[in-house]
């Protein structure tokens, strides 16, 4: 399911045509980007190796790839103590696999975010809009800014939001269920996607306590963009 949510990510781009540009420029300048030496660009730039570089993904990548092990029997349990001083036997190709699904995750991920910020930088801050409390007024804020074609405004704001509900269904699993594997590998509890609640209880409470503590944040009106920020 989460595989084939990343479909979705695909809105970012189709945003990012209709919201259109010099695409000459935008590609020159891609490779090639305008640089300032100010407190601001500094920022700007450390933000995007934060977003980039999230620890979170480390833990769930290395625990469903030793989840796969476990499904292909390689290893019993993860973090078990059956595993000790006992290494799966990983193959070269596996190992190559593992590289390859890696970078194509890295291209792609990348690829979206670079479709984010070209929308961002060629409708609403071009237009001085630079203060987004919300990824609603953001999709909203396209409506009147775009006017590539006819009823491009309308359109991209659709495409933009079902962009944002896509992320937030693929997101919220996989940043709970980084936390449930972050605690379980801390403490020493079973551990897996692929086991039942009895199985695992503590692994899947804290996925469901992470996934109401996310969802508190809209009720009590946080602004989730300026926390990550």
């Amino acid at each position: 399911m989460l595989k084939y949510l990343t479909i979705s990510l695909f809105a970012y781009f189709i945003t990012a045509v209709i919201v259109g540009g010099n695409w000459n420029e935008i590609l020159v300048t891609s490779i090639l980007p305008y640089i300032e030496f100010t407190p601001e660009f500094a920022m700007m730039f450390v933000a995007i190796f934060e977003t980039s570089i999230s620890p979170y993904l480390f833990f769930w990548q290395a625990s469903e790839e030793a989840e796969e092990d476990v499904a292909k029997h390689k290893i019993k349990e993860i973090s078990s103590e059956n595993n000790h001083n006992k290494e799966p036997k990983i193959a070269k190709k596996e190992v190559k696999l593992m590289r390859f699904d890696i970078a194509i995750g890295i291209a792609f991920s990348h690829f979206i975010m670079w479709a984010i910020m070209l929308t961002s930088a060629g409708s609403l801050y071009s237009n001085g809009v630079t203060d987004i409390q919300s990824a609603d007024q953001a999709a909203k804020a396209l409506e009147p800014l775009v006017k590539s074609f006819p009823n491009s405004g309308q359109i991209s704001k659709a495409v933009f939001a079902l962009g944002i509900i896509g992320t937030g269904l693929l997101a919220v699993p996989v940043l709970a269920g980084s936390a449930g594997y972050a605690l379980a590998d801390g403490f020493g509890w079973k551990q897996g996607l692929g086991k039942k609640f009895k199985n695992a209880k503590a692994f899947y409470v804290v996925i469901a306590l992470s996934t109401l503590a996310g969802l508190s944040i809209n009720l009590i009106n946080i602004d989730p963009i300026y926390i990550i920020c």
